[in-house]
């Protein structure tokens, strides 16, 4: 029996998340990255990298997938047991690599970069045994790490992309919604939680009936457990007077949203409240910040004077907000467009960016737990739209 180190099979019909000329017009820039890097091919890796110049999010399940670009080809590269799909859900060229001997991968990307060129490759995602695989197989002039410039052309999404998150938005909402309806003393986390995730998915499914469907989810936290901003869901019971945190994240094609909220069961306290108004103040005050010209980290130290105006700076967390995008809790950070100290990026239009301030009360304190407000902003010619729907504070989310 004939058992090649790798082959294409390609059968049914292509679908992909956008029109061709989108991935066209990505690869382009991709390309141009290239020619200035001095880079003849990229060995893109990551889930992320893989899917915005291709349209093929892959399930590694241990085994590596692949990406490569040439002035004239992109390529995927993919494992057996995916058969066709990989190639009706990318956009070019795909190769199968078989697992009848080790390192067919690697071949399979050799027959597409051919030994001996400079090699573009993603040094945050690549590990060190298949970094040494790549020098083996490959034989590069040179490598050059290509994340970075890659993660730039990313923070900027095309129309196409801001009308899909605009879409995510909004199910996101749908989300808000179902979980807000299921809030009750007695009602366990998890039965929150899917409520709201179920929700999603159907409205998924009804807007996009041709996508993929997966890795929507909704961390849904009560009491102590609303005390970090990604703890799991559990099976605490909710009770009178929780302060709780709505966290609603449908994915769509690999593009991820989000919809959080601070809510409390029945009845709020007046310390909390107290908490509360500040950081929807803040919440406030930051989405006035989004413009044109400003700073992540100029907008980070506004709304840190904000806070420490009123004794309240030492209770936050973590930054106030991030890039959208291909993304999720897996893959595809975009650090280079996050609201921290440390983040010079100035915003432009075309970039999709949260503003998300959270205070954690420590238990035994008045107003003890965690408090967080989560919009979506898209940066105009000249201010933000704001994408977000689902109202936040005090008046709408009192519940139950």
């Amino acid at each position: 029996m004939d058992r090649p180190a790798f082959y294409r099979f390609h059968q049914g019909q292509r679908v992909l998340p956008f029109a061709p000329e989108e991935y066209d017009t990505r690869l382009a820039g991709l390309r141009a990255l290239m020619d200035e890097a001095g880079v003849a091919a990229c060995v893109l890796t990551s889930m992320h990298n893989i899917a915005y110049y291709s349209g093929f999010l892959y399930c590694s399940f241990g085994r590596p997938y692949a990406l490569v670009v040439t002035e004239t080809e992109s390529v995927t590269i993919s494992a057996g047991i995916d058969a066709a799909q990989p190639w009706r859900r990318c956009h070019g060229d795909n190769i199968t690599y078989t697992d009848w001997a080790r390192h067919n991968y690697w071949r399979a990307i050799l027959s597409v970069t051919g030994e001996g060129k400079s090699i573009g490759y993603e040094a945050d995602h690549l590990t060190l045994a298949q970094r040494e695989l790549l020098e083996d197989f490959l034989s590069p002039a040179v490598t050059v790490d290509i994340a970075a410039a890659t993660m730039r052309q990313r923070m900027h999404k095309s129309p196409a992309e801001i009308a899909l998150i605009r879409a995510g938005a909004q199910v996101a909402d749908v989300g808000g919604y179902a979980i807000r309806d299921a809030v009750r003393a007695g009602v366990r986390e998890i039965d929150v939680a899917m409520a709201g995730r179920d929700a999603m998915e159907l409205e998924i499914a009804r807007r996009f009936p041709d996508a993929e469907y997966r890795d929507t989810w909704v961390w849904f936290q009560s009491g102590i457990n609303t005390d970090g901003a990604h703890n799991p869901v559990t099976a605490r019971k909710l009770e009178r007077g929780d302060i709780l945190s709505l966290n609603a994240f449908p994915m769509i094609s690999g593009y991820y949203t989000a919809l959080e909220r601070t809510m409390f069961v029945e009845e709020v306290d007046a310390a909390s409240l107290k908490i509360w108004e500040a950081n929807v103040a803040a919440h406030e005050y930051g989405m006035s910040l989004l413009k044109p010209g400003v700073s992540c980290a100029a907008v980070t130290e506004q709304i840190n004077a904000f806070f420490a105006e009123r004794d309240l700076l030492q209770y936050r967390t973590f930054g106030y907000g991030h890039s959208f995008g291909l993304l999720s809790h897996y893959y595809g950070r975009e650090a280079g467009l996050e609201l921290r100290e440390d983040i010079d990026t100035v915003l432009e239009p075309g970039m999709v960016i949260s503003m998300e301030p959270m205070l954690t009360i420590p238990e035994g304190t008045p107003g003890a737990g965690g408090y967080r407000e989560h919009d979506i902003l898209v940066i105009t010619e000249d201010g933000n739209e704001n994408i977000t729907g689902y109202p936040y504070g005090p008046n709408f989310n009192v519940v139950g």
